[in-house]
């Protein structure tokens, strides 16, 4: 069982989550010109006019550190009150993100240290989010006395391989992706072989590990999910592990993309198997999300809980995209890249003119221009230079490798000419004509003097983020909540945001 402790995390009541939700939209619903924006269309639809123009005038003068900071709660003493209580009311709601002191909050934690045999191929992020994931996962499945474990969305099968070789579950992985489970039992395999060398030498004596079972779908639904469980292949590995005739299930997830997370929930309360969920979401952007009209039956990401659903409060994609951005990223980034990424919003979105005035056809698409952001900076790294493409996909020899910015008004760099660059990359991406008679120059002057309020109205927008993904969560853990007594859940920050930043899990199981 959980412990005290866990209390500041999960002893909020149904009828306390449904407050603390209200208050959210109360607080976030005067703000809708931010959460329902998107930094392109700055200056399309000229959004700094929507803010207080007290705001404006005061953040417009800080430096960028302190911008960046506003969405992790930050103020000055000296801002105005309104402002003030804009940032630290959005601080106050949002869930507490730092990661949780798991050995206190569950007894007899095993934490692994896993080896580099079963590490090979996980960046620092995913062991990170491995070990701690797996152990309470393990301790989950101790507690509801089941030893089958249904990886769902699996990807190449790191926390299933955990599970089975670490901590001794029978495990199914079940991703989408034949390419994915191809490389998780290949994976397995060759991991196999040290740890049945390694009972060979214990006294164990020679009795072989198993592999988890890798299983090739894609799951649309909870019934389709359920579907899986009666299986010739998922019940027999299941049945195998197990002293009755029936399996108990503990369903896990990390980071199940869109409405994945929420099929778990629901195929948690839906199948009698189903003992415990251990779920981590991702991706809220892609969650379907119900609108106003739309008939009651139809099962969606997002709203799921009654309450939620009784506000009538939709938000829509860019809400939701908003609600993945991560503040503690923010805080910590170097002052070159947040002058770059400023920079680069402003590109964007004077881009975003050339689009309208020339291409309006394409705006209707919702066109992105893409991020090659891993490999250039990687790229510069490498190289030791800090360059103003990192996420343009431009060529880093294009833009002046020099801590300068348009906030800083350099003389000695010409705006002009890496904007038409900018946009003639974006253009490629989008197979749109390379027309001559694009006036590149007279966009981008047209709108520089506006440049330097991205930096403000950006962290602003930010500061909604958290927020926004608190109540994502929060009906998700209304909606188990509504079920009745005979669930238990809370919600709890399992990984270290600075290094994950969705680490909220869900934990949820059946007494």
């Amino acid at each position: 069982m959980i412990m005290e402790d866990s209390c500041k995390y999960s002893c909020a009541t149904a009828t306390e989550t449904l407050e603390w939700i209200r208050d959210i939209i109360h607080f976030i619903k005067p703000y809708s010109f931010f959460w329902q924006s998107h930094v392109v269309n700055f200056f399309t639809d000229r959004l700094w006019e929507a803010v207080d123009e007290e705001w404006i005038e005061c953040l417009r003068t800080e430096s960028v550190e302190c911008l960046t900071l506003i969405p992790s709660g930050f103020v000055h003493g000296h801002w105005p009150a309104s402002l003030k209580n804009f940032i630290s009311t959005a601080s106050s709601l949002a869930f507490p993100r730092e990661q949780a002191d798991l050995k206190k909050l569950f007894p007899d934690i095993p934490v692994a240290s896993l080896n580099n045999v079963i590490t090979q191929g996980m960046n620092q992020k995913k062991r990170h989010e491995i070990e701690a994931l797996a152990a309470v996962v393990s301790s989950v499945a101790k507690d509801v006395k089941t030893n089958t474990v249904i990886d769902l969305g699996a990807g190449q099968g790191y926390l299933s391989q955990v599970l089975c070789f670490e901590y001794q579950l029978s495990v199914v992985a079940i991703d989408a992706s034949s390419h994915h489970g191809k490389i998780t039992h290949a994976r397995a395999e060759r991991i196999k072989k040290h740890y049945d060398a390694k009972m060979r030498k214990s006294s164990l004596g020679g009795k072989g590990v198993m592999i988890p079972k890798t299983v090739t779908s894609r799951v649309l639904s909870s019934d389709m999910l359920k579907t899986l469980f009666d299986s010739k292949d998922i019940n027999a590995n299941c049945l195998s592990h197990s002293s009755n005739d029936t399996c108990p299930i503990l369903l896990t997830g990390l980071h199940a993309c869109g409405d994945l997370s929420v099929t778990m929930l629901r195929t948690f309360l839906e199948s009698e198997e189903v003992q415990a969920v251990v779920s981590i979401g991702c991706c809220y952007n892609l969650l379907s999300e119900e609108e106003k009209g739309k008939d009651d039956d139809v099962l969606c990401g997002y709203p799921i809980s009654k309450g939620v659903k009784s506000t009538g409060l939709y938000l829509g994609r860019n809400s939701r995209d908003l609600a993945c951005q991560s503040a503690d990223r923010w805080k910590d980034m170097e002052k070159d890249a947040s002058l770059h990424n400023f920079e680069l919003h402003a590109f964007r979105a004077a881009f975003q003119v050339v689009l309208s005035r020339y291409f309006p056809k394409t705006l209707t698409g919702s066109p992105t221009i893409g991020r090659q952001g891993k490999t250039l900076r990687r790229q510069q790294q490498n190289s030791k230079i800090n360059c103003c493409g990192a996420e343009t996909g431009l060529d880093t020899h294009e833009f002046p490798c020099k801590p300068n910015s348009i906030f800083e008004k350099a003389e000695n760099v010409d705006r002009c000419s890496l904007f038409e660059k900018f946009s003639r990359s974006g253009m490629h991406r989008l197979n749109l004509n390379q027309m001559q008679n694009i006036d590149f120059a007279g966009i981008w002057k047209e709108f520089e003097s506006f440049a330097e309020l991205i930096g403000p109205y950006w962290s602003l927008r930010a500061a909604l983020g958290p927020v926004l993904e608190t109540l994502i969560l929060l009906d998700r853990l209304l909606f188990l909540q509504e079920q009745g007594n005979h669930i238990e859940v809370f919600m709890l920050p399992i990984f270290n945001p600075k290094i994950s930043p969705r680490n909220v899990g869900i934990i949820a199981k059946k007494i």
